[in-house]
């Protein structure tokens, strides 16, 4: 299910305020995965956004005994869930972030190499990997405002009423935030990014191999591809009638690309979560 598509089912709902474990299972498991693959693209490294997941579902199942039905429960959890990002402590990705122009310096230093001795396989794998990382390396370049606004935006490609009403903004300033991401990361990528022009001189394919050296990529244990379930342009809300302009278009469809990801031992955390008896002071009286 697509909780940015459908709304949740009100009895569900209901239960769950009351402390109905089941019910509680249910709005975990609806709305883990797609929380989890927004927190992985703030925090820039998959543990970080398990932890940050687990975290919003303490503080959704801590308030949800408070939930009004003013607005619909879906913009209720995801108000939780964004300002927990948007205010979380900075995971370590982020603690090393500099400016675009550095890393884009950081990559035109890095030797171009071939995989030749790699399987192809697992040579198309590493690529993917390395590919993902180097942008979501990109992302981790905007400010958490502006890279909440691209992620839901363009990359999920959230309308931006709805996208307003979750993050309790008016349109104009999601807008404007997305308007500012946009150029920003666009502009970086237009001068640097070989998959959108093929002149520019960044390869991931020739990359990859000092990814693998610096330690950026573990060919051993890949943090980006070992959980994929689809890619994101296959579970995102898609707005048949939105006619997107190049610029608009073209970049966002690299990140649609990129895995959607649903972690099993994510799922396993927070199902003994739900069922840790210590948890039971979080949880509203039943009635």
């Amino acid at each position: 299910m697509n909780p940015f598509a459908d709304q949740d089912d009100p009895t569900v709902v209901a239960a769950a305020k009351k402390g109905d474990r089941a019910a509680l299972t249910e709005v975990v498991e609806r709305h883990r995965p797609w929380i989890y693959n927004i927190a992985v693209r703030m925090m820039g490294n998959p543990a970080a956004a398990e932890d940050a997941t687990q975290d919003v579902f303490i503080k959704v199942i801590g308030r949800i005994g408070s939930f009004e039905g003013r607005s619909s429960f879906r913009t209720w959890l995801y108000r939780v869930a964004f300002h927990h990002l948007l205010n979380a402590k900075r995971s370590p990705a982020e603690e090393h972030i500099g400016s675009f122009e550095e890393y884009g310096a950081g990559l035109r230093a890095a030797p171009d190499n071939d995989l030749d001795d790699i399987p192809l396989p697992e040579r198309e794998l590493l690529v993917e990997e390395a590919m993902t990382a180097c942008m979501t390396g990109m992302l981790l370049r905007l400010s958490r405002d502006q890279r909440l606004a691209y992620v839901l935006g363009s990359v999920f490609e959230l309308p931006d009423t709805l996208a307003a009403e979750i993050l309790d903004v008016a349109s104009a300033t999601f807008r404007k935030r997305l308007q500012r991401a946009r150029a920003d990361l666009h502009n970086f990528m237009n001068g640097q990014c070989g998959l959108i022009d093929k002149s520019n001189p960044c390869r991931c394919a020739r990359k990859t191999r000092t990814f693998l050296q610096a330690g950026f990529v573990d060919r051993n244990d890949l943090k980006f591809q070992r959980d994929r379930i689809a890619s994101i342009g296959q579970v995102a809300p898609h707005n048949a009638s939105v006619v997107y302009e190049k610029l608009t278009n073209d970049y966002p469809a690299l990140y649609r690309e990129h895995p959607f990801s649903d972690p099993q031992q994510l799922a396993e955390r927070l199902s003994t979560m739900l069922e840790d008896t210590a948890l039971g002071g979080l949880l509203p009286s039943s009635h």
